[in-house]
């Protein structure tokens, strides 16, 4: 199965035998223009009511849709200070530090880079790898697919942070559990795809721990 954020709205593409009857579907062979398709059915979606492109190789159908988008690698992280997460605030909305990997840069040095950048930190280290999201956006004017891979990151420096401006952020937060998963439904898609992963892990822990 793969997950795409379309306007922060879930798009899954899956094979019939995975289908949920009470969500929007769209079969893959009747699909002459996602865009304009999507968009109506979209409507109707949230992040817990996701569109559903049915077809009998859902990867390949993934990959014709997003064919002719700029495609943007990009990387972030939660960072667990004691008992407490970092997030950021950028235009507005809640958000956790990410950013695109440069040319020849490895996707762990991005993401450790990209946190110290937003958030002011150093001396945090990855714990283990959270997610993969992809979510669509424009750049310089183009539709563009951005796929981010997300880091679970540990730190036992001081809790002072220094939020890049530069870059629309405005607050870099220690949350708690409850207050960062409050945001759930609130925030960007792929966000919320985040929390729900980092949710699903803690699930594993504790069943691996039984």
């Amino acid at each position: 199965m793969y997950k795409v954020f379309v306007d922060h709205k879930p798009v899954i593409f899956i094979e019939k035998e995975e289908v949920t009857n009470n969500f929007p579907i769209l079969r893959a062979k009747k699909i002459d223009s996602f865009e304009k398709q999507s968009r109506a059915l979209l409507i109707d979606c949230s992040v817990d009511c996701p569109l559903q492109i049915v077809s009998a190789d859902p990867e390949k159908t993934f990959n014709e849709v997003f064919e002719t988008h700029i495609k943007i690698d990009a990387a972030g992280g939660l960072v667990k200070r004691k008992k407490k997460y970092l997030l950021i605030k950028r235009k507005g909305m809640w958000d956790i530090p990410k950013g695109k990997i440069d040319k020849g840069e490895k996707t762990k040095v991005a993401a450790l880079r990209e946190v110290e950048e937003e958030c002011g930190i150093k001396g945090h280290e990855i714990s283990n790898k959270l997610c993969v999201t992809y979510h669509t956006m424009k750049f310089k004017g183009r539709p563009a697919l951005k796929r981010t891979v997300w880091y679970i990151m540990k730190y036992t420096g001081t809790k002072e942070t220094l939020p890049e401006r530069k870059e629309g952020i405005t607050k870099a937060k220690w949350m708690s559990k409850e207050y960062m998963l409050a945001i759930r439904g609130r925030t960007y898609g792929s966000i919320n795809e985040v929390l729900d992963q980092f949710v699903e892990q803690g699930k594993k822990v504790v069943t691996d721990q039984d």
